[in-house]
């Protein structure tokens, strides 16, 4: 369930007016490994599976591409669950030896890093010849949108959606978080072994250093978002040879970074 039915009371010219109001729905998801907790996600109900493997993916945890078995543990009516991955031994990867605890809310940027230098510790760029087109921007934001169900509905949640090098869509994920909704069209394209044909990410918010890294470690070579870009995924699109676009609205982009 991705929304739910609220009562309020709406506002309009000093008139106080009952409603039901639909909302997008927010709840915690806590992700165990091989039984043991190891993080919990602020997320919206759905494609937890997907989220799941798109987080191991981006945190350097789990990168195989064999399937992982997952099972639900607990699911409670406020959509509270627990997911039990189980990944051999000597599959996981960095991200988990290293221990980090990553608590990771809705609107959370860089989580659980336990110091700076672990930011910037990739050196190489993307090797990629793809040129992205920017005047393909409006129509496949409209396309975007005509997806977006739940935004449809609550107005509350945030899409990301991955675009191939002919322009066309691949996957579409929602979620309260930007970061999850990344997560979740990552995980997406793994299961379905679609992921090298990843050719553009489009986010219908911000971009944070988060989106950046994670468009890195999916090998995905442009980003294209509606808002703003922040000062550090400028500064680490240039370094990871990924395009940059933000501020796009109708016929209208700025362009932060491009492939030189």
């Amino acid at each position: 369930m991705q929304t739910n039915n609220y009562e309020a009371i709406q506002i309009s010219n000093q008139n106080f007016k009952k409603i039901e109001d639909v909302l997008v729905v927010e709840a915690a998801l806590q992700i165990n490994i091989n039984n043991a907790p190891f993080t919990v996600v602020m997320r919206t109900p759905g494609d937890d599976f997907e989220l799941i493997r798109g987080l191991l993916y981006a945190e350097d945890i789990y990168k195989d591409a064999v399937p992982l078995e997952f099972e639900i543990v607990k699911v409670e009516k406020n959509n509270f669950c627990i997911i039990n991955v189980t990944i051999p031994e000597n599959k996981l990867k960095k991200g988990y030896l290293n221990k980090r605890t990553l608590l990771s809310v809705a609107s959370c940027g860089i989580c659980g890093k336990q110091k700076l230098e672990d930011l910037s510790h990739v050196q190489q760029k993307l090797d990629h010849s793809f040129i992205f087109n920017p005047q393909k921007i409006e129509s496949m934001f409209a396309l975007m949108k005509q997806k977006q169900t739940t935004f449809e509905i609550s107005g509350g949640s945030h899409a990301a959606a991955v675009f191939d090098e002919n322009y066309n869509l691949l996957v579409l994920k929602e979620d309260i978080g930007r970061h999850n909704a990344v997560d979740k069209v990552v995980g997406a394209l793994i299961n379905s072994n679609k992921l090298k044909q990843a050719a553009s990410l489009f986010v219908s918010g911000r971009v944070s250093y988060e989106i950046i890294s994670k468009a890195f470690f999916a090998k995905i070579p442009t980003v294209v978002a509606i808002s703003a870009c922040s000062t550090l995924s400028v500064d680490f699109a240039k370094e990871f040879g990924i395009c940059l676009i933000g501020f796009s609205r109708g016929n209208n982009a700025t362009i932060y970074s491009k492939k030189q």
